[in-house]
């Protein structure tokens, strides 16, 4: 390869470094242009699988700031990188190795790190973070509409009770301006209740605190 040649090369795999969420090395020995193509697809459009010279990506690893030991750049490379969900496609790969066992997952990058080939296994057997994502929504709907379904309660409760007839006022005394105002106990009757839905703890009697 001439040197302006290299130079490219070592700048287009410069940047494939740096914009990568994660980079995955492969060695590819033994698999064929059509399974290649299979891989590639699997991986997704978010995802570039190349085969690379292992002198060439030392140097291009190097100048993005990246470590990868020698041994991971041994034999006929390939290197997946990876601009959309990292755990997607450790998992496609994964899913491709198993029906293909010449492919060989040697390790990569992730999160700026490098890790093994075991922890990619690992990661590909976690929940994408799409869903994720949808299961924290749902989980979050389910909770506004108790939410709702609680302060509605409480609503219609209060309605009802400020409906009913007065007891007469007892004559009392003026309260000075120090005096502590009081919660009605019917009221605190209600809010534990509605409290008690809420985490299905058992109601406790709310008790009136005496005057002073």
């Amino acid at each position: 390869m001439a040197r302006p040649d290299k130079a490219a090369a070592v700048a287009e795999l410069t940047e494939d470094f740096k914009s990568a969420s994660a980079t995955y090395l492969t060695e590819y020995r033994g698999l064929t242009v059509t399974s290649m193509k299979q891989l590639r697809r699997s991986l997704g459009a978010d995802a570039k699988y190349s085969v690379v010279k292992n002198t060439l990506t030392k140097i291009a690893a190097k100048n993005a700031g990246v470590e990868i030991s020698d041994d991971l750049l041994a034999g006929p490379s390939a290197v997946a990188f990876i601009k959309g969900d990292a755990i997607d496609a450790a998992r496609n790969l994964k899913n491709f190795q198993k029906e293909n066992p010449l492919l060989v997952i040697k390790g990569g990058i992730y999160e700026g790190k490098f890790v093994t080939t075991a922890e990619i296994m690992k990661l590909a057997d976690l929940e994408s973070r799409e869903v994720l994502l949808a299961k924290l929504a749902g989980a979050m709907k389910g909770s506004l509409a108790k939410a709702a379904r609680i302060f509605d309660a409480l609503r219609i409760k209060m309605e009802a009770q400020q409906g009913a007839p007065a007891a007469p006022a007892a004559v009392s005394e003026p309260a000075s301006n120090d005096a502590v105002v009081e919660t009605p106990a019917e009221t605190n009757e209600v809010v534990a209740e509605i409290a008690a839905e809420a985490t299905d703890a058992p109601v406790a009697e709310a008790t009136e605190t005496p005057a002073e």
